[in-house]
């Protein structure tokens, strides 16, 4: 298991010694941050049960400012602060050694933009989880996204009130379901919806006409491709 990108790029992470933990396989980890790309950049990161710490530290290694590990298996502490200091983000990181549930509904602080749940498996533990996140929505940040990792034999339905999924990924043995605040989602919504609305295709029209205006009859006649562009 490695860091793929970013500041710790290629430095190799310690195991958990023993049985217990669920570390993301490196498909997967890179896949999930295809997906998240430049947004984890400033973020504070939340990464419950966290193992290795392997998913917090690679946030740290793209950008993020500050990750917090909560873990109550002394083996796994050491190993997340051995991890942290390898790839020289102790002053980035805090690791503390606690119950995911019992330090969820307490936590008075900062709210976090990513909180990542990667609970030990077939033990149902991340429906409590999220729905502990669901009750106590100021944990998470406006905009902010909840990734759960579980195995495709675990995925069950679970009521909230206040988050919603909008999008899973399944990769192998590895499934990725992402939840947000309904309210952030519809804000998102309104927001795309507005700017097609402001869209103007007399514009279009214009430059279409200003290109054939300056075209002439022999790069008609050629038969080039179209490049496309990025808007």
């Amino acid at each position: 298991m490695r860091v793929i990108a970013g500041k710790a790029k290629g430095r190799k992470l310690q195991m958990v010694p023993g049985e217990g933990t669920r570390p993301i396989t490196d498909r997967a980890k890179e896949a999930l941050f295809s997906i998240l790309s430049d947004w984890i950049i400033d973020t504070r990161v939340l990464d419950l049960f966290g193992g290795t710490g392997a998913v917090g530290i690679e946030c740290l290694s793209r950008g993020a400012l500050q990750a917090h590990f909560i873990e109550h298996n002394p083996k796994a502490i050491e190993t997340i602060w051995a991890n942290l200091r390898h790839c020289k983000f102790e002053s980035q990181g805090t690791v503390q050694r606690s119950d995911s549930f019992a330090f969820l509904p307490k936590y008075q602080g900062e709210p976090f933009d990513l909180i990542f749940i990667a609970p030990p498996q077939y033990k149902d533990m991340w429906r409590k989880a999220l729905q502990l996140i669901d009750s106590h929505p100021k944990l998470l940040a406006k905009f902010g996204t909840i990734v759960v990792q579980i195995h495709p034999r675990e995925d069950t339905p679970v009521t909230l009130e206040h988050l919603q999924e909008y999008d899973r990924r399944t990769y192998g043995s590895v499934m990725l379901l992402f939840y947000a605040a309904s309210e952030d989602l519809i804000d998102k919504a309104d927001s795309a919806d507005s700017e097609d609305d402001s869209w103007d295709g007399d514009d279009l029209d214009q430059e279409f006409e200003e290109s054939l205006d300056g075209d002439s009859e022999d790069n008609w006649a050629e038969d080039k491709p179209v490049e496309n562009t990025k808007t």
